[in-house]
């Protein structure tokens, strides 16, 4: 008898630590993702930078080259559902060099822009890219595209806004 209310005291410690985890972890991400907002802002323009260097080498051999790329403000955070890991997309126009095109008309100036996404990755405490760009998708359609993986946990506008 007495070995039974030795596992009734474990049951109820079980489920006090059970009650109190999920605030916590709750609490645990909610200031990782502050601390993850405040580092992007922080790092985003070496982001950009490190980006841009890598980001036309993720392409194939034979990829037109990029000749600019220009970064919208709007920031998009994002958690992978499985793992936690935290992402930030930056919508992306990139300007691809003409091959063969003698002429600057305005037609041909605009066939060689390309929308996309930029994706970075915050790991330890710092954020980071490896170039990975989103080609032909806008952030909210590349997060339409990932929701089974991936959910929207902030926005960041650049008119203000902070849905």
């Amino acid at each position: 008898m007495p070995e039974s209310w030795l596992w009734i005291a474990c049951a109820m410690v079980a489920v006090v630590v059970l009650l109190m985890w999920y605030p916590y972890r709750a609490t645990a991400r909610e200031a990782r993702l502050t601390l993850a907002r405040k580092e992007f802002h922080k790092q985003r323009e070496w982001l950009e930078v490190k980006f841009i260097s890598l980001a036309p080498s993720q392409g194939k051999p034979d990829a037109r080259r990029w000749s600019n790329c220009e970064f919208d403000d709007d920031v998009s955070y994002l958690r992978h559902r499985t793992t936690g890991e935290l992402s930030a997309f930056v919508a992306v126009t990139v300007a691809l060099e003409g091959i063969g095109l003698t002429t600057t008309s305005a037609t041909n100036l605009m066939s060689n822009l390309q929308a996309g996404t930029a994706v970075f990755r915050f790991e330890k405490d710092r954020w980071v890219t490896d170039g990975r760009v989103i080609l032909n998708l806008s952030p909210d359609e590349a997060i339409r595209f990932y929701q089974n993986d991936l959910e929207m946990v902030g926005q960041e506008m650049a008119c203000g806004g902070n849905p």
